[in-house]
């Protein structure tokens, strides 16, 4: 789950508008009329995001590299990874802790309500900066799903794509802040 990348994308909004980005992937369903309208914008908004970078040419360039095995949940994984990068080139504190507070201020979306905690409490979307912290929180998540645990069986996958993957999100993230018309910052 890329909370972070999409909190950055999502950084000049409301925090309403943040926040329905932020949990947007524990929200199933087209119907949002539950949630206020920025929220629901800021889910709207998070899941045109999603579209958007899973087709693009060199998001399905970087899954082609993945063990055939490990293609169907190649997506997940990078997800993960292109917040290790956000991370680790555009940390921004005063986001993060923004983040934060918008998280713990609001009842998260049954899906996500035992991990919101421990990714403040934690302080998660600044450890995604280290690699292994990235790595082990994708197998920790692997772990959720059905089946055998095929995001930490692509771990080693990552770790030795890693320079290609770098490449990969240094044409992504320009391109998407294009789509989307934000200003590049830092």
């Amino acid at each position: 789950m890329n909370f972070l990348a999409h909190g950055w994308l999502a950084r000049g909004g409301t925090d309403e508008f943040l926040y329905g980005n932020l949990v947007a992937d524990g929200v199933k369903g087209a119907d949002l009329g539950d949630w206020a309208p920025a929220v629901a914008a800021g889910i709207r908004h998070h899941r045109r995001v999603d579209a958007w970078v899973d087709q693009h040419c060199v998001v399905r360039e970087s899954r082609s590299r993945a063990p055939s095995w490990g293609r169907r949940y190649a997506g997940i994984a990078l997800d993960m990874v292109w917040d290790h990068f956000v991370a680790r080139d555009h940390l921004d504190t005063a986001l993060i802790e923004r983040c934060y507070r918008v998280l713990a201020a609001r009842t998260a979306p049954a899906r996500l309500a035992t991990m919101m905690p421990l990714l403040i409490e934690q302080d998660w979307l600044s450890r995604y900066a280290d690699l292994d912290f990235t790595c082990t929180a994708i197998a920790n998540l692997g772990r959720r799903l059905q089946g055998p645990n095929r995001l930490a069986e692509l771990v080693p996958w990552i770790e030795a794509d890693y320079a290609g993957l770098e490449r990969d999100f240094q044409a992504l993230w320009p391109a998407l802040n294009r789509e989307l018309g934000i200003r590049r910052e830092s």
